[in-house]
């Protein structure tokens, strides 16, 4: 890497630009007062709901009334819990007549970062899924808290299972709740159907409210509460929420979703609603010791049409933050994967056309995939070479010219104005052009943001072991310290410590390449460097530190053998003794600078 005064500029630049986007992406937020309440009636019953669905185990609760002394929703108001279990190859769904929903939700093919099964819906923890249907004169009552008769499992000929739970109800009205398992798929199908929905449901509003609580499955929890956030799909457009805390919806809604790091549960509408609003609590505090990511509340509203029926057809997927599966799930659904959001939006474009593809090309041929990111890295360095190596003549120049720009400086003496006069006088003489070198630190800004995304979000690369990291998604960790270093952490990582021993060589070499060194900022910056990155790359993905050890240690070796095999220094010296002694024509914008610092000279020296 052609290395000089500007090069090292756009390292500091590179290292100031990363030092902001991390510091964004990891600082605290402070709990906003929320705006709004939804949905009073119904969110007064969380509580509730949450100590009933403690008592999953326990099927011999509240004895239920003789069925020849109640009638009509009288007899849904009380009875006992009956679970019923539907699984496919991918999950597992717990159902109650509880409320005629799931109360459990466990994938199959993951694991929590303690080896225990990775659950989406947990009873003990009170998510649901409920909305108010009227109940007699002036009297309402949550779904989530009447029993439904107990669910029938239907086997379908497409090899897909239905469960369909039947509320009881007066004469003339039913309220049945249908939900469909298809074969390897992580969406559950979710039909609403009503008979005389006019009686059910208040002016034919059908307000739904669901509440999430989102626990951690990973070892990072800090991670995992950084990337939490609510997905949505507003007037057919995406958009998320990541810091704030409330979001209402004005405009018609497909589906909304509560991810976490790897994982995600949406409520997908077939027929979108009107209108809605968010209210979410996320821990960002590192001093919050439980096992809580956030909680989430989301009302939405649609209208009915009136009618002796009608069926609200929605969708429930519970499952990872996989690009191919999201895709095929609902519009705008892959782009839950943070590949690229808000103001590094511009990355998400290199994410999805060149470094998945290219990864997932290398990845069916290996099994490892600490290889696979080794050989994503040699291609990176493989199209940025021809840049790289125009960087790299550029600096060698620069060193060419060192012996005489060391002799100008004797010649002038201490006038740093006329010093930077005659540099530039020179390097336009000897066609030198002096931010070539920049552009090494410059190109690997929006790669080096790319990959930050694309590993970080991988699920792929989720319990992956590589040499002595056993995930390569989150750090690794070669000694814990037992206590936490400010801006460190409690950890230390050797990629880490890899990746920035590597940087300080490149950097040490860049040095010795930089013909002017006078400025003692440049001088000690080999050494403040090093300690910045460290505290960046400490809590990184080993993922990301080892392709950035690795693309290190291709630029030593590119450096080396470049230097020492492919430039001819002699030749160079001579090339440019040939320039000089060519007419050099003067740009309106240099004769415009030059006239200036003249000035500018002409100034200092009548102030003297």
């Amino acid at each position: 890497m052609g290395f000089d005064r500007n090069t090292v500029i756009g390292f500091v630049l590179l290292g100031l630009l990363l030092f902001i986007y991390l510091f964004t992406s990891t600082r605290n937020s402070q709990t906003l007062e929320r705006q709004r309440r939804l949905a009073e009636d119904s969110i007064a019953n969380v509580k509730a709901r949450q100590q009933a669905a403690a008592k999953l185990q326990d099927t011999a609760h509240v004895k239920p009334v003789p069925m020849d002394t109640a009638v009509g929703f009288n007899r849904a108001l009380t009875g006992p819990e009956q679970l019923l279990t539907v699984e496919n190859d991918l999950m597992k769904v717990v159902f109650s007549n509880h409320g005629g929903q799931p109360v459990q939700v466990r994938l199959k093919e993951f694991s929590a970062y303690d080896s225990t099964p990775v659950n989406l819906v947990e009873p003990a923890t009170g998510n649901f899924i409920t909305y108010p249907i009227n109940t007699g004169a002036k009297q309402t009552a949550e779904v989530s808290e009447l029993f439904f008769e107990a669910g029938k499992v239907v086997n379908n000929a497409d090899g897909s299972q239905t469960v369909s739970f039947r509320l009881p109800a007066p004469s003339g009205v039913s309220l049945v709740h249908e939900f469909t398992i298809h074969p390897h798929a992580y969406l559950i199908d979710w039909n609403v159907n009503m008979n005389n929905p006019g009686a059910l449901l208040t002016e034919n509003n059908f307000n739904l409210v669901w509440h999430d609580h989102v626990r951690k499955t990973q070892k990072n929890i800090m991670d995992e509460r950084r990337y939490a956030s609510i997905c949505f799909y507003e007037d057919n457009a995406f958009d998320y929420m990541q810091r704030g805390t409330d979001k209402t919806f004005d405009k018609p809604v497909q589906w909304v979703s509560v991810c976490q790091q790897f994982f995600n549960t949406a409520l997908i509408a077939k027929q979108n609603f009107n209108s809605g609003s968010v209210a979410a609590h996320w821990i960002r505090s590192d001093d919050d010791s439980t096992n809580t990511v956030g909680t989430v509340d989301v009302s939405l509203q649609a209208k009915v049409t009136p009618g002796s029926s009608a069926t609200l057809s929605f969708q429930l997927y519970y499952g990872p933050n996989d690009y191919s599966i999201l895709k095929k799930q609902a519009p705008g659904m892959d782009k839950i994967i943070d590949l690229g959001r808000g103001m590094y939006s511009f990355v998400r474009p290199l994410n999805v056309y060149v470094i998945m593809p290219v990864f997932n090309f290398f990845k069916k041929f290996i099994k490892s995939y600490g290889l696979a990111i080794m050989l994503l890295t040699i291609f990176i360095r493989l199209i940025t070479s021809p840049l790289v190596y125009t960087s790299y003549l550029s600096g060698a120049k620069m060193k060419a010219l060192r012996p005489e720009i060391e002799a100008m400086k004797k010649r002038v003496g201490n006038d740093q104005q006329q010093v930077g006069m005659e540099q530039m006088k020179l390097f336009r003489e000897a066609g030198v052009n002096p931010l070539g070198g920049c552009i090494p630190a410059l190109l690997q800004i929006p790669i080096f943001f790319a990959l930050y995304s694309f590993f970080s979000s991988n699920i792929a690369l989720r319990g992956e072991h590589f040499l002595w990291s056993k995930d390569l998604s989150t750090f690794d960790s070669v000694l814990n310290l037992g206590f936490s270093i400010p801006g460190y952490g409690d950890h230390v990582s050797l990629f880490a410590l890899l990746a920035v021993a590597t940087s300080f060589l490149i950097t040490l070499y860049g040095m010795s390449m930089t013909p002017d060194q006078s400025n003692p900022v440049m001088k000690y910056m080999p050494y403040i460097m090093p300690v910045m990155l460290l505290l960046f790359f400490n809590r990184l993905s080993s993922a990301l530190t080892w392709y950035y050890t690795v693309s290190n240690a291709i630029t030593l070796i590119i450096q080396f053998v470049i230097q020492n095999y492919i430039i001819d220094h002699d030749q160079i010296l001579a090339k440019l003794q040939q320039n000089r002694s060519k007419p050099k024509t003067k740009s309106k914008w240099q004769e415009r600078l030059e006239q200036m610092q003249e000035a500018q000279k002409k100034a200092q020296q009548s102030r003297k």
